[in-house]
């Protein structure tokens, strides 16, 4: 398995990868797709990883800027991260996450935040913050990891995440 930034030659195939990746989710609106290609044009996403076994798209993932009430910059959301659902479970994902927020960290973030299973975003140094809320979701959901300096207030994802089919 290869990690390498996305190519205007991948947007269909990351669309389609994350449609299918999301299709029974029980918390998905089966808008992740419509999200990923709204940051895309609206340049906005910052970093698009996918991972290629034997010259296919098998894994994407996300990460695009937020807004902190407190006006800390340089924070970012990961998400939403996809795996073709036959090899779900085997670490493609995990390795995405990985190597997405040692780039991210190359570019000069403060920090990330995401919205997941705690059991699945722990493993890579997310956690609860107070500080930091995301309003409608459930604290327990809502995570950051802070790689330079911690921020405060309310976190705002790009307008993007509202894309719908």
């Amino acid at each position: 398995m290869h990690i390498l930034p996305e190519t205007p030659g991948d947007r269909d195939a990351i669309f389609t990868l994350t449609q299918a990746a999301f299709k029974d989710h029980p918390h998905s609106q089966q808008t992740e797709g419509y999200i990923i290609d709204a940051l895309r044009e609206a340049g906005t996403l910052t970093l698009s990883l996918v991972a290629r076994m034997d010259g296919r798209i098998v894994g994407h993932v996300a990460f695009s800027p937020v807004t902190v009430s407190d006006g800390s910059a340089d924070w970012y959301a990961l998400g939403p991260v996809a795996v073709e659902p036959a090899l779900q479970g085997q670490g493609i994902g995990a390795a995405l996450v990985r190597e997405g927020l040692e780039r991210l960290k190359a570019l000069g973030a403060a920090g990330c935040v995401v919205m997941g299973e705690p059991s699945y975003y722990s493993r890579f140094g997310f956690a609860q913050m107070p500080a930091l809320t995301y309003p409608g979701v459930p604290a327990r959901y809502f995570m950051a990891l802070v790689f330079t300096r911690p921020a405060q207030g309310r976190v705002t994802h790009h307008k993007a995440f509202e894309a719908t089919a």
